[in-house]
């Protein structure tokens, strides 16, 4: 019935404890667990090297979430395929609420599910958000999010305790149908890591689908994820794909409003936060991921057309 297929990158210990869970509440719905791993050089993987109820995919080198997603994919052949974050974990009931919710015929047309997240605080984290649209882009990007949330794309003035459509899903936990996934040809490999739900909730709901939010699932997500030691890159990565979204679905003029934004205005407020943070480590991992978005746009220059 469900496939799930996990991205493993030096997630140390939350790898295992991700498996545990779905050996536990899987309930029988779980047909393969399918790891792909990003050349991790922590042991991660050895983990599950001997599990019998885990395919394990050595990539052997870092190819990116969505291209990493779409590698597991190749393997699967249920009708529901779940992308896990190794840094998530089941809970109880899970994947019986979501199973049993999208099985029911008034769900049809719903191709992407996600579940209130819950983190280590046992608080419920972001689990849904708003689609990238010029406003909420330009808004984050210079900040007013952080002072008017309503403004940016987060959803973090709705308490999420209610089941409804949405935009889009969390990645966390991110239920798709195999036909949707088929049909749309998996994530779009441009996206290195983050935007790669965003981009594929979008085409979805262009093909006809929607994503829904499910309140009555609950699963583990540890707030910060595993690349929380990994700033400046993380940084990096967040601004190319933004930029690559914006170019891909905005107009040419939208598209430089968001890139001068984010290239000339962000990282000063960035900068002046981590100033009166009196954090000179965030000060230095902003201007190291500024230096790698400058030299990724050099290596671009007369190749727009494939950012």
């Amino acid at each position: 019935m469900v496939d799930i297929i996990i991205v493993n990158w030096n997630a140390g210990q939350q790898l295992a404890s991700c498996i545990d869970s779905i050996r536990k509440y899987g309930n029988g719905l779980v047909s393969k667990v399918i790891v792909v791993d990003n050349g991790s050089t922590d042991g991660s993987d050895s983990a599950i090297d001997d599990a019998d109820d885990v395919l394990l995919l050595r990539a052997g080198e870092n190819l990116g979430f969505g291209r990493a997603c779409n590698l597991g994919a190749r393997y699967a052949d249920s009708k529901y395929l779940l992308f896990l974050n190794p840094d998530a974990e089941l809970m109880l009931n899970t994947l019986d609420e979501v199973v049993s919710f999208m099985e029911q015929s008034r769900s049809s047309k719903i191709g992407i599910c996600g579940v209130q997240l819950i983190d280590e605080n046992n608080c419920g984290a972001r689990s849904c958000s708003y689609s990238r649209t010029l406003h909420n882009m330009v808004a984050h990007s210079i900040g007013i999010d952080r002072v008017c949330p309503k403004l940016g794309p987060a959803m973090r003035t709705w308490a999420h305790n209610e089941s409804r459509p949405v935009d889009q899903v969390i990645g966390a936990f991110y239920l798709v149908r195999q036909e949707l996934f088929n049909a749309l040809n998996g994530f779009d490999e441009r996206y290195f890591v983050y935007y790669e739900e965003v981009d594929f909730a979008l085409r979805a709901r262009r093909a006809g689908w929607s994503s829904f939010f499910l309140a009555s699932a609950q699963a583990f997500h540890l707030g910060g994820g595993t690349s929380s030691n990994v700033k400046a890159n993380r940084l990096f990565y967040s601004i190319r794909s933004r930029l690559q979204f914006a170019f891909a679905n905005f107009s040419y003029l939208e598209f430089l409003v968001i890139a001068a934004l984010s290239l000339f205005v962000e990282p000063l407020f960035r900068s002046f936060q981590s100033i009166v943070k009196l954090s000179f480590g965030d000060f230095i991992n902003v201007w190291r991921a500024y230096c790698l978005v400058a030299k990724w746009l050099v290596s671009k220059l007369g190749l727009v057309e494939s950012i």
